[in-house]
């Protein structure tokens, strides 16, 4: 029999634990130890995979996770490591609610049907299903109104047995551009107001959450219970806006460790090859030596996500150092510029996406 192997990959994406730790620690030093840190693994989290965040991410201490669909739940129920909760911001289907509640995932309530679709999947399954009000506030996306809210209120004191309203929440139109701000004011207002009503209507100790990572910089005084964190936890700023906001009023007083990108997106030289003046590199004649030049072959092109429009656009790093793509991106394959590197040699890491010695 054949020997057993495992064929490398031309291409691999890393993910840095110590990255994500320390973007847990800037967000946990904005929001504080009491209020619930919730990481959004919407999108597949974020392209970081579901599979392989989630467990990074519960090592890290994170205990709670929020999705958009039941699909992307199922994902996450499937990949958790530890007794992680689970809420799903959007879609679900009515078939998939007596699912959702079996297994204790919550999930976001934005109009009177699913509410009562939710208890009657509740019902046939035995077991109180957990929701989260969402209200309008602005956004005019989904949610319940004023109402609505009364309405859906009415339905959780007759069928208390079935549903528990554990969260009344909204969604910021744009937290991370100050030219939304007073849009914003006017959904911080309403969202008091619908806060109130739902206390007055006797669930005064359920969760209020509105805040995105842009407003958990943007407006802190407005984090409440808990705190839905998509692109930060990543080491994404949500806007330049944000991150210059952040650094003139917290991290350069304090050194608070700024965002790391937790993904890296990485690959190896395949070939070296030098190029006589004059002579144009790949496909067409978008690119012409302009001296005698030493180029890089990388296993690497737009079938695997290089965008063709980096065509002697895109860098990569190679040693540390920042190379030109020159030439058209092909399917599997990109061409750099390595003439002004010294000891460049096949098997070289290059970052495509991340940090290389003091590059990035």
């Amino acid at each position: 029999m054949p020997a057993t192997t495992t064929v490398r990959q031309p291409t691999w994406i890393e993910l840095s634990e110590s990255a994500l730790r320390s973007n847990l620690q800037v967000f946990r030093r904005r929001i504080g130890r009491q209020v619930r840190f919730t990481s959004v693994v919407k999108g597949n989290a974020y392209g970081h995979s579901i599979d392989c965040y989630v467990p990074l991410a519960e090592r890290c201490g994170v205990r709670h996770f929020a999705v958009f669909s039941a699909a992307e739940a199922e994902a996450v129920v499937a990949a958790r490591t530890r007794a992680s909760d689970v809420m799903i911001m959007g879609h679900i289907d009515d078939h998939d609610l007596a699912w959702a509640i079996e297994r204790g995932l919550a999930f976001y309530v934005f109009d009177l049907g699913r509410l009562d679709a939710a208890i009657a999947a509740a019902r046939k399954v035995g077991k109180p299903a957990r929701v989260h009000l969402e209200v309008e506030t602005g956004l005019h996306r989904t949610g319940l109104s004023r109402v609505s809210l009364r309405r859906a209120v009415s339905r959780l004191e007759k069928h208390g047995d079935h549903v528990r309203a554990e969260g009344l929440c909204t969604h910021f139109a744009g937290a991370e551009s100050f030219s939304n701000y007073f849009r914003i004011q006017r959904q911080i207002e309403r969202f008091a107001a619908m806060s109130d009503l739902f206390a007055e209507l006797g669930h005064g100790d359920a969760a209020r959450h509105t805040a995105c990572s842009a407003a958990v910089f943007n407006y802190p005084e407005h984090v409440h219970d808990l705190v839905r964190v998509g692109i930060g936890q990543y080491g994404y700023w949500p806007s330049q806006e944000t991150r210059f906001h952040h650094l003139r009023h917290n991290g350069r007083k304090r050194r608070e460790p700024v965002l790391k990108r937790v993904l890296s997106w990485k690959s190896r030289v395949m070939n070296l090859k030098t190029v006589p003046e004059g002579e144009f590199v790949g496909y067409g004649n978008t690119f012409q030596a302009t001296r005698r030049m030493r180029l890089a072959a990388v296993p690497v092109g737009y079938y695997h996500g290089f965008g063709r429009d980096q065509s002697n656009l895109g860098h990569v790093l190679i040693r540390g150092a920042r190379c030109p793509v020159v030439g058209v991106v092909n399917m599997n394959m990109l061409t750099v510029d390595t003439t002004d590197l010294d000891q460049v040699r096949t098997g070289d890491e290059v970052v495509l996406i991340g940090r290389q010695g003091e590059q990035d």
